[in-house]
């Protein structure tokens, strides 16, 4: 990277909370957010977000009356967004790009339209407009009154990094001075719940902590679905109120051998972790915040890459999906909220059922490099380096 880029503010919704105090809490406590929910008659493993910012969503969406045709997806992305300009110092009207992105985008209302028209044939005007991935930043723009581009994507479950990744490419190229990115998800649908269920890679068994990510000794996948957003608020150079900085970044691909493909040793993430980290001692990164979404695949090609990387010095290695589910497209971003919190709190939040391979931190070393890994259905990988400087 020719310059580095401040991330001037990181504001989220999540089963974690909406407040720095109490998402750090929440990180704090050894017990897993993710509870039993009934779809179509049967529980599901789920992480949901609190009944009060529930009611903060269903409030914006009282707002204006245009809010009340859109998706959850739009609606917290909204709120983040207003947040993280907020606490960045930026005003409404200002010039700065918009880059959000979700996986499966308007999930619930593209549902809803799709099951009225299969009964009546007939789907309401605003179908179209609203159901459209691009519409997330589109409100959002709308909403902050922002003058620069804006930008909306998917790119499955690396879609936040991937955010991140364009904004950094702005920044640098001259082309914008401030960019916010991001990414949101509301995934908790009775189709999408029966999707990953076909997949075979669903938690079913109801334990302690029903996603056993980075659990290199379970037997079955683990996977578990949570729903949020976080936006991060990223300006060129060194900044007063920086929360921390991005120092690298790397990206890659997997070469598909079918839909949901990734390599035994994850050569997408190899080649991620080695870009993001080719100005960067390997002995330096104190913390890798991992994909490990709570597959056998997932989890142990992960965990072989960075063995590949980094061989038997292995930083102290995390992940916050046994805690809040994946996220999707909103997952990367919330865990780089993570890996600042880390820095800032130097204190490292492990797996509670995990003790081997992960390391303990050592008193005397203070965290201040900390890795995050993001890949999807196609192995598309990018990791970010984010430093206290």
């Amino acid at each position: 990277m020719k310059t580095k880029i401040a991330i001037t503010s990181l504001a989220s919704l999540s089963p974690l909370g909406n407040t720095p105090e109490g998402i750090w809490n929440n990180y704090l406590s050894p017990k897993t957010l993710i509870t039993t929910k009934e779809f179509n008659g049967k529980g599901q493993f789920v992480a949901t977000i609190p009944a009060e910012i529930r009611n903060g969503i269903d409030a914006l969406r009282k707002e204006e009356v245009k809010y009340k045709a859109l998706d959850e997806t739009v609606l917290m992305a909204i709120l983040t967004s207003r947040k993280a300009i907020q606490d960045a110092g930026w005003q409404q009207g200002d010039d700065f790009g918009i880059n959000i992105g979700s996986s499966r985008g308007a999930t619930q209302l593209f549902e809803k339209y799709h099951s009225e028209f299969m009964t009546t044939g007939k789907t309401p005007t605003l179908t179209s407009p609203t159901t459209t991935l691009g519409n997330i930043s589109s409100w959002v723009a709308h909403d902050l009154k922002s003058k620069g581009p804006e930008i909306s994507h998917s790119i499955t479950c690396s879609t936040a990094l991937h955010a991140v990744l364009n904004a950094v490419a702005w920044l640098q190229s001259g082309m914008a001075t401030k960019f916010l990115v991001g990414g949101s998800e509301a995934p908790l649908t009775a189709f999408t719940l029966a999707q990953m269920r076909a997949l075979k890679i669903y938690a079913n068994e109801p334990q302690e902590y029903p996603c056993r990510a980075f659990d290199l000794e379970k037997t079955k996948n683990t996977m578990v679905l949570g729903e949020g957003a976080a936006m991060a608020c990223l300006e060129l150079g060194e900044k007063h109120n920086a929360l921390g900085y991005i120092t690298g970044i790397g990206y890659a691909t997997d070469e598909l051998e079918h839909n949901i493909s990734i390599t035994d040793d994850a050569i997408c993430f190899q080649k991620s972790m080695a870009m993001a980290l080719q100005n960067t001692p390997l002995d330096e990164v104190d913390v890798i915040v991992m994909h490990a979404p709570g597959t056998l695949k997932g989890d142990t090609s992960e965990y072989k890459a960075i063995q590949q990387v980094f061989g038997h010095n292995l930083p102290m290695l995390t992940t916050n999906k046994w805690k809040i589910g994946h996220t999707f497209g909103a997952s990367g971003i919330l865990s780089m909220e993570m890996a600042l919190m880390m820095i800032e709190h130097n204190t490292f939040i492990g797996i509670p059922y995990v003790t081997n391979p992960v390391r303990v931190q050592n008193p005397d070393r203070v965290i201040k490099n900390v890795l995050i890994n993001a890949v999807g259905f196609g192995g598309n990988a990018v990791s970010v380096l984010v430093s206290d400087r």
